[in-house]
């Protein structure tokens, strides 16, 4: 049985109320804007997987929180039967999308970005994902100091092969999703519980509950990201300058783009939480 020891909080806002220190801005370098391509491929089970997006931005400073949006690219995924999916922008969002995608799993997609004269391309597989399971479990007596509300929930892993997992979690209290990452090293072939509580979850609150299969090299990648927020368990951590994801410039390799072109099968299940 293992708890969701890797969270990931992509942004966490404090609000200080009831204090008087004033808010110091320090004056930082800000680097040259990075394109930044957002390829998460997501085929929630039980449906056609048709729709998807893919979105473009770029990097912006520290005390800002809009990201500019990219336009004017051309957006393709194909597979291994040359099958060709064009990604349509939305116009002047950033968001390109795509309405006749054709998901399966275990198949190995392409992407290409065609922006200002240079071309980004990755490749990665489409990977499957097991069931939550029906049951979920509530303990009003969970936690570390045993006064929250914790959740169980579990999925039987697949023995015959290795398997990595995305873990999300979605509820009223929080801004963002909270993300851990999971193999099955020393759960092969078992039923696997997920556990997960917070301080403020109460009656009546809908927990959603997502889970990704991935695959290894994006398991990696996104240890790496846990390792940049300090969230790896280790006290002494170092923190990766940046984390650049399997999206390669062929015409430029300087003028890289962060991001990862990732396809998964996603199982979504939402747990009310009881008195």
């Amino acid at each position: 049985m293992k708890r969701l020891n890797k969270v990931l909080v992509f942004v966490t806002v404090l609000l200080l109320t009831g204090c008087h220190e004033d808010v110091i801005n320090v004056d930082l370098d800000t680097a040259t804007p990075r394109l930044v391509i957002d390829a998460s491929i997501d085929w929630v089970k039980n449906t056609t997987g048709n729709e998807q997006k893919i979105t473009l931005s770029t990097t912006t400073g520290y005390y800002s929180d809009k990201f500019p949006a990219i336009s004017g690219a051309t957006i393709t995924v194909k597979n291994t039967t040359n099958t060709v999916f064009n990604f349509i922008e939305t116009p002047g969002t950033g968001e390109y999308l795509c309405t006749n995608f054709k998901p399966v799993i275990g198949e190995i997609y392409t992407l290409t970005v065609l922006l200002n004269g240079e071309t980004y391309t990755a490749t990665e597989t489409l990977i499957g994902t097991p069931k939550i399971e029906e049951t979920i479990d509530q303990n009003n007596k969970g936690g570390m100091a045993g006064d929250e509300i914790e959740i169980t929930y579990y999925y039987q892993d697949n023995g015959a092969e290795y398997n990595y997992y995305l873990y999300s979690v979605m509820m009223s209290h929080v801004i963002y999703p909270q993300y851990s990452i999971e193999n099955n090293e020393k759960n092969r072939g078992s039923l696997t519980s997920v556990f997960y509580s917070h301080e403020d979850l109460k009656p009546g609150d809908i927990v959603d509950i997502k889970l990704y299969g991935i695959s290894k090299r994006y398991y990696n990648y996104f240890n790496k990201i846990l390792l940049a927020s300090g969230n790896d368990d280790r006290p002494f951590a170092s923190t990766p300058a940046g984390v650049r994801g399997n999206i390669v410039n062929q015409t430029n390799h300087e003028n890289f783009a962060y991001g990862y072109f990732r396809l998964s099968e996603v199982d979504i299940k939402d747990y009310t939480i009881q008195e």
